[in-house]
């Protein structure tokens, strides 16, 4: 095969950081369906915050008469140039928490359209084992006509970002990558090799792949899961949750887990995925959907906490005012997918409090057209019997909290964010 072309199918909080990166060594184009997004790019912004803006200007091309750089389009014809493909769009899950695929699937025929002969397809979406080649790989090859490793081949190499860490880049991290023949899977290794800095693990089998990539999030979801039930017992025993983990973390093996709302895209949905896959074998997975089930309950959790300290401060509850800081699904990051602070605001609502939810990063129009509330973009002072600070951006610690508060109201701190003098009521 020639030099590798490389086209990236879906350009969010996963695909432009790759496509950013491969650009710098290789010619790129970076498809994503949406035109506002293609636009953004185009004038060298990024609106998830992931991609240094000075980073991406370096790398973007206006034309594909070039050696090395980043194009991107929303023409999914002018993917035909790629020998390579990257599937880096979202995997969710329904209202019954089934696994969502249909943009896996129509990625797979976007790429199917422009598939020939040598090609090869990697996907990088965490899905449940066996999904790539049953039931991405037949989309291919019915749509294009050409053989599974006989035409063209597939590969898998699993995302890792986390979004919003700007330590932990795509350069800087170590892939797991796979591939549908011995032969490919070197071809992907190799691919992926040349561009990070932090090296690869090759997998035997890219159902092995896919395995390792969602029990990552299984384990980090149980782990997380196992803290915040520690932190509802102690509750219970007027115990300092945050005091009894500092205390067990001094010794060396200890997991240094916190308690806390556990939503996104990734932990708050794969359990689901292979707990799915599971019961199609005939197994109920008991740890991985308790798990799940405790985080999930986390949001009611808390705003029943909170309503117990108003009343514990004889703070009148019906039509008080409660401000939610922070409503992104992790601190430092845009991302409002999946998040649980949702399930706080609802749950508080139900108590018939006044809830206002003030964040800095998340965008007005994705929180109204996803969740159906609007964000405030001005804090008043002395306002509030309540102030929740829910997801802990850097930009609150700053923030004068206390001022925000009635005298006499009550200060919740979800992740222990704030020195104890910010939290005095």
């Amino acid at each position: 095969m020639s030099k590798p072309i490389i086209g990236i199918i879906g350009l969010g909080y996963v695909g432009l950081p790759l496509a950013r990166l491969f650009a710098t060594k290789y010619k790129v184009v970076g498809f994503d369906i949406k035109e506002k997004r293609i636009q953004e790019l185009k004038e060298g912004l990024d609106s998830t915050l992931e991609v240094n803006e000075e980073l991406l200007r370096e790398v973007l091309i206006s034309q594909l008469d070039v050696d090395n750089g980043l194009f991107v389009t929303s023409d999914s014809s002018l993917l035909k140039e790629c020998n390579y493909y990257i599937v880096t769009v979202p995997t969710s899950v329904d209202k019954n928490n089934q696994p969502v695929l249909k943009p896996l699937l129509s990625a797979s025929k976007t790429i199917a359209e422009n598939l020939v002969t040598g090609d090869i397809v990697i996907y990088e979406s965490t899905v449940y084992p066996g999904a790539t080649e049953e039931d991405c790989v037949p989309v291919l090859e019915e749509v294009s006509g050409l053989g599974y490793n006989k035409d063209f081949y597939v590969g898998y190499s699993p995302e890792r970002i986390s979004p919003g860490d700007k330590v932990r880049t795509v350069e800087n991290i170590l892939k797991v990558t796979s591939g549908s023949t011995k032969e490919t899977a070197l071809k992907v290794d190799e691919l992926y090799k040349s561009v990070l800095q932090k090296g690869t693990h090759l997998a035997s089998s890219i159902k092995v792949a896919e395995a390792a990539k969602i029990i990552e999030n299984c384990q980090r979801d149980i782990n997380i899961a196992f803290v915040n039930e520690l932190a509802k017992i102690f509750n219970l025993m007027d115990i300092d949750t945050n005091e009894v983990l500092e205390a067990a973390g001094t010794k060396w093996n200890f997991l240094p887990f916190k308690p806390g709302l556990v939503g996104g895209h990734c932990i708050g949905v794969d359990p689901f995925y292979l707990a799915q896959k599971a019961q199609q074998f005939g197994y109920y997975p008991e740890i991985i959907l308790s798990g799940r089930r405790l985080n999930d309950s986390m949001g009611a959790h808390v705003a029943s906490e909170v309503i117990k300290l108003m009343i514990d401060g004889e703070v009148k509850i019906k039509k008080a005012h409660v401000l939610i800081l922070g409503f992104t699904f992790k601190e430092n990051c845009p991302d409002v997918r999946n998040t649980k602070v949702i399930d706080v605001y609802h749950s508080l609502k139900s108590y018939g409090v006044e809830v206002d939810v003030f964040d800095p990063l998340a965008k007005d129009e994705d929180v109204r057209n996803e969740y159906g509330i609007s964000l405030i973009r001005n804090l008043q002072s002395n306002f509030y019997e309540a102030v929740v600070l829910a997801v802990p951006h850097n930009e609150f610690k700053t923030l004068k909290i206390k001022r925000l508060k009635k005298e006499g109201g009550v200060i919740y701190d979800v992740k222990n964010f704030l020195d104890d003098k910010d939290k005095t009521l």
